[in-house]
């Protein structure tokens, strides 16, 4: 299908679209995928009208222009957009729920890098906090990582209503590339979650302007942010030789479980990957180990 004529800009739309995925993503994912949404529908006229074969050749024209990575950010926002017709009655099925490619390679998981449980262990040590009033938050925010495996954006969006701690579970929403799940939590969290909510949480969100139920604030009772997250990762550089970043530590512990022998669905489950083969990435047969250690400790490296 070739372009056709712009579509007039209903402001509307994308205020009611906004609105229904502020949920599931992080603000830079939310704003990417309005963005790809937006250039999509200035893009065809109709298109709600549009069918896997139509959308499949819009890939074809980005793939002239995008690397693969883009392409598959668009796919994401489009999946989502079509979601969202359906869920507001548009339209009664998703064309794009099936879209996938495989262009090019994906960046291999350099499992010889990756942390090893005695090094996970090592970010859980309590340690000497800059501000004390966000000692256990802090300590919260390394124990899902390490425990639970998420993603910043998954802590980022956390809200109280979440947790489960009568249960010991922790409820994690889905987003444009992992699924919703339902994670336990560790005897010693639960105690965590239940002081900072009782304590620090109760002092911080006394700064609050507008009331909120996000479970983790910053120091200023306001929402805890990416950046906030990330930057208390990067304090932990110091301590290792590897590098230390939040995608690095998940990654650690998907191949560690995988590692420990359990089942490749329950560890996908765990990590919220859409596809199974995700989380295959993550095995290592006897070969490739031994391989890995060689590139790794090689003399003449």
């Amino acid at each position: 299908m070739n372009a056709l004529e712009q579509p007039k800009f209903i402001p509307e739309f994308m205020e009611n679209l906004q609105t229904y995925l502020q949920n599931e993503l992080t603000e830079k994912t939310l704003k990417s995928y309005l963005y790809e949404i937006e250039k999509f529908r200035k893009h065809y006229k109709n298109p709600e009208k549009l069918n896997y074969q139509n959308l499949m050749e819009y890939v074809e024209l980005l793939r002239k222009n995008y690397n693969p990575q883009s392409i598959n950010r668009t796919i994401y926002a489009l999946k989502k957009y079509y979601d969202y017709l359906v869920e507001t009655g548009q339209i009664t099925y998703n064309p794009a729920k099936n879209i996938k490619i495989r262009d090019g390679k994906e960046n291999p998981v350099q499992l010889q890098e990756l942390l090893t449980e005695k090094e996970l262990q090592q970010l859980l040590e309590p340690r000497k906090e800059r501000y004390p009033m966000l000692k256990k938050r802090n300590f919260i925010i390394m124990s899902l990582i390490v425990n639970q495996a998420l993603l910043v954006g998954d802590i980022e969006r956390l809200k109280i209503e979440d947790l489960d701690l009568k249960n010991a579970k922790i409820k994690i929403q889905k987003t444009g590339i992992t699924n919703e799940r339902i994670l336990n939590l560790k005897a010693e969290q639960i105690l965590l979650f239940y002081q900072y909510l009782k304590e620090e949480r109760e002092l911080l969100s006394k700064n609050q302007i507008l009331k909120t139920s996000i479970f983790l604030l910053n120091k200023l009772g306001s929402k805890i942010t990416n950046d906030d997250i990330n930057y208390l990762i990067s304090t932990y550089q110091k301590s290792f030789t590897k590098k230390i970043t939040s995608v690095k530590i998940r990654q650690s512990v998907i191949k560690l479980k995988l590692d420990q022998g359990e089942n490749l669905r329950k560890v996908q489950y765990f990590a919220g990957h859409k596809h199974a083969d995700t989380t295959e990435k993550y095995r290592e047969t006897g070969i490739e180990a031994l391989q890995s250690a060689i590139n790794q400790f090689h003399p003449i490296k």
